[in-house]
């Protein structure tokens, strides 16, 4: 991926949260290349940009306002928190139980027939996304589309509701048994926010 032109993607350059090397997603799958959200979103004056700029992007994709914004914790906390302040809205987040169910937790319900979104900060192949889409949905919220800040999937992630990201990219990544960066025996790191053995 070469630096881009694209003012989103250049909020990573400037804040150094584009990194390099050898990474273990949170999918499973390695890459050479790794967009750590929390570097940009440190800096409130970003978080808030990109909440209303996520916000407005999906408002163009819902036909109604929603009342809640859930994201799942830990990455998509503080900008699930401004594209609620953007909306008006409020905030909750999901855990993972013991058994790494996706589940509302410290209180947090949604109403029945509750209008809501989900917002994630990358989403790579969907899969956290589309967890809290079902948690929403089982706790009888009506779930009306997702956003991101960056999509990683180049658009092909599926997470069950209509979804926006103010940047999309295709990035390199590969299932462990077939990364080239294994095969050269360098050693995988895990940057992301959810704890996983590397191998």
């Amino acid at each position: 991926m070469s630096e881009p032109k694209d003012p989103v993607l250049d909020l990573f350059f400037q804040t150094g949260a584009y990194l390099k090397g050898h990474f273990r997603l949170t999918s499973g799958q390695h890459s050479p290349e790794y967009l750590q959200c929390a570097l940009v979103l440190q800096y409130p004056e970003h978080a808030e940009k990109l909440g209303a700029q996520l916000a407005a992007a999906l408002k163009k994709i819902t036909d109604q306002a929603p009342r809640v914004v859930a994201s799942p914790a830990l990455g998509g906390v503080i900008i699930g928190h401004e594209v609620a302040r953007a909306l008006g809205a409020r905030a909750i987040f999901t855990e993972r139980d013991a058994s790494g169910k996706m589940i509302l937790r410290r209180g947090f319900s949604v109403e029945p027939g509750e209008a809501a979104v989900v917002v994630e900060d990358v989403v790579t192949t969907g899969g956290s996304t589309r967890e809290v889409v079902e948690c929403l949905t089982a706790a009888g919220a009506r779930v009306l589309a997702a956003g991101s800040i960056i999509d990683r999937s180049g658009g092909r992630a599926e997470v069950g509701v209509p979804r926006v990201a103010l940047a999309t990219l295709t990035v390199t990544a590969h299932p462990p048994e077939d990364c080239p960066l294994c095969r050269e025996g360098i050693p995988v790191t895990k940057p992301g926010s959810r704890p996983t053995p590397v191998a």
